[in-house]
């Protein structure tokens, strides 16, 4: 599977993807040819997804996170089809789960306030019938990374 120079690949991709093939090269200690293939190799089998630029939210005018937790009464292939489609095409949603346990759904979202929510909220009823939705704001990043343990 991974070998210790694919786990360093993909540590250093993590913390800063536009490092050169080379720069990644000497920081692993291989040249950079087979390390080219091996980050080829890494993209193909779908390891690496794909490279993106990360945001600053604050700088973006969007100093709210909430977290709406979400119950509803019907889970057919149907409705969920219609909820899930619905929540994907709203901006303000960063990250949405199915879940296990009490809560069905749980939403991440990045808004300019929490005044902003009540517009949300709206357009979440409207998508499909729930029985309970319920928001909490973050008050602090305690934490807040996309790089994963490898």
């Amino acid at each position: 599977m991974l070998d210790d120079y694919d786990r360093r690949i993909l540590k250093l991709v993590q913390s800063d993807s536009d490092r050169t093939v080379q720069e990644i090269a000497d920081l692993i200690g291989l040249s950079a040819t087979p390390t080219a293939r091996r980050m080829k190799r890494l993209a193909e089998q779908g390891i690496i997804r794909k490279n993106v630029s990360l945001l600053d939210a604050e700088a973006l005018g969007l100093h709210a996170t909430l977290f709406v937790s979400i119950r509803t009464s019907r889970h057919d292939a149907e409705w969920l089809g219609k909820f899930a489609e619905g929540v994907r095409r709203m901006p303000e949603v960063v990250e949405f789960y199915r879940l296990s346990g009490d809560v069905d759904y749980l939403v991440k979202l990045c808004l300019p306030d929490v005044r902003a929510y009540d517009e949300v909220y709206k357009k979440l009823i409207a998508i499909a019938p729930l029985s309970d939705v319920s928001a909490s704001f973050a008050m602090d990043a305690i934490k807040n990374t996309t790089e994963l343990p490898v």
